[in-house]
C-alpha cells in the first residue's frame, strides 16, 4: 500500500513538473514564431478632395444596389413565373407542404439561372469584361448591361400592360423601345409574368380536378359521405402525376414557354 502510494504520488509530481516546463517553453515559442493575424482599419475623417466624397457616394450606392438583389432577381428574370407556376402545382396536387417551400424556390432558382445564362453571358461580354478592362465607363458598363434584361422583358411583356403603365405614369407615348424607361418596364413585365402564371396554372388544375370529381361522386353514389374525398383523390393523383412523369412535363412546358 505504501508503495502504491508513493508511486501514484511520483507520477503526479512528474505531471506537474511536465506542465511546468510546457508552459515555460510555450511562451517563448510563440514570441519566436507569432501567428500571423490580419489587421483591419476602418478610419473615419473628413474629406478633403471632391474624389474621397464621389467615392464614398459610389460606395454607398453599391450597398444600396446589393440590398435590392433578390428583388431585381425575382422582378427582372424568369423566376417569377416558375415560382408561381409550381405553387399552383403543389396546390393541384393537394399535398399541403410536400415538396416543401425550400425545394421549390432552390428549383426556381436553378432553373432561372439555367434559362437566363444567356442573358447573363451576353451582360458579361457587352458590359462586364470591357468595364473590368477599363475600356468603358462605370454610366456606359451600367446603360450595355441593361439592354440585354431590357430585350428578355420587352420579348415577354404584353403591350397593354405596358400601355397601363404609362398612361398611369402619364408619360409620352414612346417611339421605340430605347424611350421606354425601367420603372415602367419593370412593373407591365411582373404583370404578364403573372398573368402567363396563372394560365399554365389552371391548366394544370384540370386534370386533378377531373380526379377529385369522378372520387367525390364516387364516394356520394356509395354513400359513404363522413369519408373526406381528398384523403381518396389524393393517392390516385399522386399515382397520375408519376405515370405521366408528371415533374418532366411541368418543368419542360415552364422552359419551353421562355424560348
Amino acid at each position: 500500500m505504501k508503495n502504491n502510494g508513493l508511486k501514484f504520488r511520483l507520477t503526479v509530481g512528474q505531471v506537474l513538473l511536465l506542465l511546468t516546463v510546457l508552459l515555460v517553453l510555450l511562451p517563448g515559442r510563440a514570441a519566436a514564431a507569432p501567428l500571423p493575424l490580419p489587421n483591419l482599419n476602418i478610419n473615419l475623417g473628413t474629406a478633403t478632395e471632391p474624389q474621397e466624397v464621389v467615392g464614398s457616394l459610389q460606395l454607398l450606392l453599391l450597398l444600396t444596389v446589393l440590398t435590392l438583389v433578390p428583388a431585381i432577381l425575382v422582378l427582372m428574370t424568369s423566376f417569377t413565373r416558375i415560382v408561381v407556376v409550381l405553387s399552383f402545382l403543389r396546390s393541384a396536387l393537394a399535398t399541403q407542404q410536400v415538396p416543401p417551400n425550400q425545394v421549390l424556390i432552390g428549383l426556381a432558382l436553378l432553373l432561372t439561372i439555367f434559362i437566363m445564362s444567356p442573358v447573363y453571358r451576353q451582360i458579361n461580354t457587352t458590359a462586364i469584361e470591357p468595364y473590368l478592362q477599363e475600356e468603358i465607363t462605370q454610366e456606359e458598363a451600367l446603360k450595355l448591361g441593361a439592354e440585354p434584361l431590357r430585350e428578355f422583358m420587352f420579348r415577354y411583356t404584353r403591350e397593354k400592360d405596358l400601355a397601363l403603365f404609362i398612361n398611369i405614369a402619364q408619360a409620352e407615348r414612346p417611339q421605340t423601345r430605347q424611350d421606354v424607361p425601367l420603372n415602367v418596364l419593370i412593373p407591365a413585365f411582373v404583370i404578364s409574368e403573372l398573368k402567363t402564371a396563372f394560365q399554365m396554372g389552371f391548366m394544370l388544375f384540370i386534370p386533378f380536378l377531373i380526379v377529385d370529381m369522378v372520387v367525390a361522386s364516387t364516394l356520394m353514389s356509395m354513400g359513404m359521405f363522413m369519408l373526406p374525398p381528398v384523403m381518396v383523390s389524393l393517392p390516385f393523383k399522386l399515382l397520375l402525376f408519376v405515370m405521366v412523369d408528371g415533374w418532366h412535363l411541368v418543368i419542360k412546358s415552364v422552359v419551353e414557354s421562355f424560348s
